[in-house]
């Protein structure tokens, strides 16, 4: 696709703030949930009619003593969430022509993998987790059951993914983010970070220990790793631009098409409706589903993903609204339904707008 990049706007001036009432009861649930699970900070923002109508911060960087206090430029690592970003590349890899197809094999792409084991596994059941793919201790590659019969959520299909993207555009997730959507929309609280900042949100497991970084000395800033810091305010603007599909305030600076893709459903059906749909990673809905992490109150045509910071974006067009809560807390303490929390953080938004 020529001229990909079809305009540039500062998203940040371009969406007002009207705060209102409507979604306080959004906001007492996520500052439960994070007393409850004991995380340091979290926040929530939501965009609803092109208006910034809810923005909350509570808590501080970390349990420590001093710690700074979350604020709009406080950024969350936000792991998986950053698979939104690494679907948005593979469409981007597919719209310019680097990729003929999601159908494609993958050995087509990535000739070294163990064709025994790679097998018959396609691009779109990467993006799905329909790959049945899996690794043993040794970091190879194993199959845990034949492609497109049933659904697994593992890491992966990702760095396949990343592997396709970088070999067949030569550039990295990262730097295709960077060119065609940070610098497009001036998205400069977004970004996969090698090195310790100030403005970074610590991880906390225990309150008891020592707050940790999102960062290891492995990483690096590709795309593929855990590393993605994004600001409360920025991943709405994520969120925002797919809602948008690239235009906002009638400035088209992306093509609709790429989030067409990307929010779609593209999971070829599965026996059994309790197995989640995916878009290019995406989490999306076209009917119910139990092992879905969007709540029974959300209409279908939504989609939302989730990291196990507890970081959610969730998109919902037919209510012209993004939503996103951010925590800074992994593992979940006894009593604690991280599914079914995530499903209630979206219930909750739909009471609020059925009772306005």
């Amino acid at each position: 696709m020529t001229n990909f990049i079809k305009g540039n706007i500062d998203i940040k001036n371009n969406v007002k703030k009207e705060e209102n009432y409507i979604f306080d009861e959004v906001v007492n649930k996520v500052k439960n949930t994070g007393d409850f699970i004991k995380t340091s900070a979290s926040s929530v923002f939501i965009i609803h009619k092109d208006k910034i109508v809810t923005e909350k911060y509570f808590g501080q960087h970390s349990h420590k003593e001093f710690a700074r206090k979350i604020n709009c430029r406080s950024r969350f690592n936000v792991a998986s969430v950053r698979k939104s970003y690494i679907g948005f590349a593979v469409a981007y890899a597919l719209l310019n022509k680097h990729i003929h197809s999601i159908d494609d094999y993958v050995i087509s792409y990535l000739p070294n993998l163990d064709k025994n084991i790679i097998d018959k596994t396609t691009i779109r059941h990467l993006l799905t987790h329909t790959h049945g793919l899996a690794s043993d201790e040794s970091k190879n590659l194993i199959r845990n059951f034949p492609c497109g019969t049933s659904w697994e959520y593992t890491n992966d299909g990702i760095k396949l993914l990343t592997d396709i993207v970088e070999t067949t555009t030569g550039k990295t997730v990262s730097q295709i983010l960077r060119e065609t959507v940070f610098n497009s929309f001036n998205l400069s609280e977004t970004d996969w970070e090698t090195e310790t900042k100030e403005e970074q949100v610590s991880i906390i497991f225990n309150p008891e220990d020592e707050p940790v970084s999102g960062i290891k000395k492995s990483s690096i800033g590709g795309g593929y790793d855990t590393n993605l810091y994004v600001s409360s305010r920025e991943l709405a603007y994520w969120g925002y631009i797919h809602l948008k599909k690239g235009t906002i305030n009638e400035v088209e600076v992306l093509p609709k098409e790429i989030f067409d893709l990307t929010t779609s459903l593209q999971s070829l059906y599965l026996e059994g409706r309790e197995l989640p749909e995916n878009g290019f990673l995406w989490w999306v809905k076209t009917r119910e589903c139990k092992k879905s992490e969007l709540g029974e109150l959300v209409p279908k045509g939504s989609y939302q993903i989730l990291g196990n910071t507890g970081a959610c974006v969730l998109v919902i067009p037919s209510e012209e609204l993004v939503a996103v809560r951010m925590y800074n807390k992994k593992g979940n303490p006894k009593g604690y339904d991280y599914l079914r929390d995530v499903k209630d953080f979206g219930n909750t938004i739909m009471k609020c707008l059925y009772e306005r």
